[in-house]
């Protein structure tokens, strides 16, 4: 609307009735009356008195205020019910059950730690490690179909502050997170675990104790050493899950990282720790613990690694194999062995191979 605006408001008796001028540079001005009936126009001169404004307003906040009453009285006639019909007074027993249910609602509706129990169904899933500590690439994994995704603590560059973005993008695409720990420590365990992850998994886990400390670091007392702090922390929903401690430790994915050739002679006794769900097999450590670092196609190295496989095959105890496909083995052939997880896909290779490729596709080749 063409020049100057101003724009003025009135509120009369107790009932809304708002009075919008707009001055045009013309010599007449829009007198706008917004009700809950709609608004009403009106075209009036400046030079016209301010009695004769005042009256018309009166006016309409007295037929404003007639339709306001005949309506309410239509209302409450037409939904009048009988005492027998109102529900019954809310009582705090009543409150509660109520926020249970609620909670418990939300908790399996959604959360990530449904994890294990596909695991434990026979489901095959296959993920993606993420070592850039990116949320945006975490999203990006998540939204692909990965059915899982580890965030590497171990070798990324980030620790749990840097980690809680991640899993929160995670979530908002519904993949389940499962943290890989740079050591074997209750503290860093304690924090990890309040962050919410689907699973956590320990490195260089060597033998029974090993694996016994890692357990006993995600459970609360008296069957672990875990600090207590649910009421706060996001794995609980800051407390707002009233189901977290029922099921907290029976969702928790543990998994046990076996990355030397002596672990893997112990693998029986790792395996037979109550508390341990999964035996993660580490290619490259295991063939650096024998001295094939550099020849990544040595027969021995993937000797080791049948090795390894075959123990965990052979447990007492039952529990579930993970792995990483590589250039010697592939996902299919992985779940063709048994493994029950595969990661294959790292965000960092990811973006180096594409970059790569898009170089060789369409940088111009210097001559000369």
């Amino acid at each position: 609307m063409a020049g100057s605006s101003l724009i003025t408001s009135s509120f009369m008796a107790s009932r809304s009735l708002w009075r919008i001028s707009s001055w045009c540079a013309s010599p007449s001005c829009e007198v706008l009356y917004f009700s809950p009936y709609g608004i009403v126009r009106e075209w009036s001169s400046p030079s016209r008195s301010s009695a004769s404004i005042n009256r018309r307003e009166d006016w309409y906040h007295t037929e404003l205020s007639r339709r306001l009453t005949a309506n309410q009285t239509h209302s409450e006639n037409s939904c009048r019910i009988s005492w027998s019909q109102r529900p019954a007074r809310c009582t705090r027993s009543m409150v509660n059950a109520r926020a249970a249910t609620r909670s418990s609602v939300i908790e399996k509706s959604d959360n990530a730690v449904s994890l294990k129990s596909r695991l434990l169904k026979g489901e095959k899933l296959y993920g993606a490690f993420s070592l850039s500590f990116s949320n945006v690439v975490a999203e990006i994994l998540g939204w692909a179909g990965y059915d899982f995704v580890v965030v590497d603590m171990e070798h990324g560059p980030g620790e749990t502050f840097a980690a809680l973005p991640v899993l929160q993008a995670l979530a908002a695409t519904n993949t389940p997170a499962v943290l890989r720990l740079p050591v074997n420590d209750p503290v860093l365990v304690k924090k990890a675990l309040d962050l919410g992850p689907a699973g956590i998994m320990f490195p260089m886990i060597e033998n029974a104790d090993d694996a016994r400390r890692a357990v006993a670091a995600c459970r609360y007392p008296p069957l672990g050493i875990r600090g207590a702090a649910h009421p706060l922390v996001r794995a609980s929903r800051y407390g707002l899950d009233a189901c977290y401690l029922d099921n907290c430790e029976q969702d928790l994915l543990v998994l046990c990282q076996v990355e030397t050739e002596a672990a893997v002679h112990r693998i029986p006794e790792i395996a037979v720790v109550e508390g341990v769900d999964c035996i993660q097999m580490g290619p490259l450590d295991l063939k650096a613990s024998i001295g094939l670092l550099h020849q990544p196609g040595d027969p021995a190295g993937l000797a080791l690694l049948k090795r390894a496989e075959t123990a965990v095959f052979s447990c007492e105890r039952k529990v579930l194999l993970a792995g990483f496909s590589n250039p010697e083995s592939s996902g299919e052939q992985l779940f063709e062995r048994g493994y029950d997880m595969v990661s294959g896909a790292v965000d960092v290779a990811l973006l180096r191979d594409a970059a790569v490729a898009d170089l060789k596709k369409n940088k111009p080749i210097k001559r000369g």
